[in-house]
């Protein structure tokens, strides 16, 4: 058995408030979730409107698996709109 975390800082560029912030990264969240079927929550810079630090899990039977699609989601939050992507870090447990 093999854990992913994936640890994620991204700008929200357009956010004006902790409220406008919220509705973006809600929305990563659950298209995170539906599409990957991994574990998202925000971790930290939780009361700063452009900043944003996410954690994602995701358990697996194959390092080689779990590195694939933990990859493909740190492209996907590339091309997510109104996010830029500033730093990510990958382990496996």
């Amino acid at each position: 058995m093999v854990v992913g975390l994936l640890n994620i800082k991204i700008v929200v560029r357009d956010s004006r408030s902790l409220k406008d912030k919220r509705q973006v990264i809600k929305s990563l969240k659950d298209k995170t979730r539906q599409r990957y079927n991994v574990s998202i929550s925000e971790v930290g810079a939780q009361d700063n409107h452009k900043q944003c630090l996410l954690a994602v899990a995701m358990v697996g039977n194959e390092k080689r698996y779990v590195n694939s699609v933990l990859s493909t989601l740190v492209n996907s939050f590339r091309l997510f709109p109104g996010v830029e992507l500033v730093d990510y870090e990958l382990d496996f447990i």
